[in-house]
């Protein structure tokens, strides 16, 4: 299958689906990446073809040799993104910034770009096929990752030929029971994420990799989340080991760290667009754990959230570190928090007029 024919797709599903009353009695409370619907896409790219063999097919092991160029030189992205079940059907939010954000982190890793029209079927495919298992609850959806590896069988520090591109799904509740509740963060002062140059702006699988020992330091520290500072300075906030982050200040504005070293988070760029036309000024700048633990105490700031597809936005308490730590105003999600939380969530699963063309129908 090469560009002329993408919308190829052979479907070969399960002989054993799972039952109704199996799978309702999962869909009640799946949490996150833990359960997982029956198929998967998988499509396969070589130098010498171009795109090809586009399937659907029970969700199940890849066979892989133990010399497969991911497993020794990490050539391997992926994306995040939802499915929800509105009353206007099966929809997608904002599906082709991740097929871009995908191609984009693909060019950094010296991987084969696929085209959106490829990437954006095999998001549809896998709906249509497992829509059964879209989960029909207040703020629930179907996860999507598509990823993609080196799968060409060699030992040498060059490019792979050879690539597999897959979707698996997972059903997942809300992220928050009972409403958002603020987190803590732990600011690693030892640990980085990126530097310019760097792969901090590719959705690649290394970056979370170089973050779970900061992340893992958190936990023990009593706190959900790792912030990363810049690698020059040590003093300006990066971003979370998976979330963008933002600062609402008492005259409304709101800053946010500039893109370079950070992922482009597609909720960040929504939160962006919704704030500003609710009269918020945006601003993207570097800002410094100085300057967030003096307007803390000041008063100036407040409120801070985080925000990425899987919580969507959520709020944050207090920032420790070493040297102690310090709460944002009484340490409860603010306002403009909230309402940019419920602006969001109710565009994404139909509660709300879509203006912007985010939202597109999948089934």
């Amino acid at each position: 299958m090469t560009g002329g024919d993408i919308l190829g797709f052979q479907r070969n599903l399960t002989q054993t689906p799972v039952s109704d009353a199996e799978r309702e009695a999962q869909l009640v409370n799946p949490g996150f990446g833990k359960v997982f619907t029956e198929h998967m896409v998988t499509v396969r790219y070589a130098d010498s073809k171009g795109w090809y063999d586009a399937r659907v097919e029970p969700f199940g092991p890849i066979p892989m040799s133990p010399a497969t160029a991911v497993l020794h030189y990490a050539q391997e992205i992926f994306e995040g993104m939802k499915a929800y079940r509105t009353a206007a059907g099966i929809t997608l939010f904002r599906p082709e910034a991740n097929a871009r954000r995908f191609r984009d982190s693909a060019r950094r890793m010296a991987m084969p770009e696929i085209p959106e029209e490829l990437f954006l079927q095999a998001i549809r495919e896998l709906v249509e096929v497992d829509e059964k298992w879209i989960p029909g609850q207040a703020e629930s959806s179907l996860y999507l990752r598509p990823y993609m590896i080196a799968s060409e069988v060699f030992l040498g520090v060059r490019p792979s030929a050879e690539y597999l591109f897959g979707v698996i799904a997972c059903p997942v509740g809300a992220y928050f029971k009972g409403g958002p509740k603020p987190i803590k963060l732990w600011i690693s002062e030892e640990y980085t994420r990126a530097a310019p140059g760097g792969t901090g702006a590719a959705k690649c699988g290394g970056n979370y990799a170089t973050s779970l020992v900061a992340q893992a330091e958190a936990t023990r520290e009593g706190c959900d989340q790792v912030v990363f500072l810049d690698t020059t300075e040590r003093k300006y906030v990066d971003e979370l080991g998976g979330m963008n982050i933002f600062f609402v200040y008492d005259d409304g504005t709101l800053v946010t760290p500039p893109l370079g070293t950070i992922l482009p988070g597609i909720t960040r760029d929504s939160i962006m667009t919704l704030a500003r036309e609710a009269g918020h000024q945006v601003v993207e700048r570097p800002y410094s754990v100085d300057e967030w633990r003096a307007d803390a105490a000041n008063g100036r700031l407040r409120e801070v959230f985080a925000c990425g597809t899987a919580a969507v936005v959520t709020p944050v308490g207090t920032l420790r570190s070493a040297s102690g730590e310090f709460t944002v105003a009484d340490g409860q999600p603010g306002e403009v928090t909230l309402k940019l939380r419920s602006q969001l969530l109710d565009i994404q699963q139909g509660r709300a007029t879509d203006t912007h063309g985010w939202v597109h129908k999948a089934i």
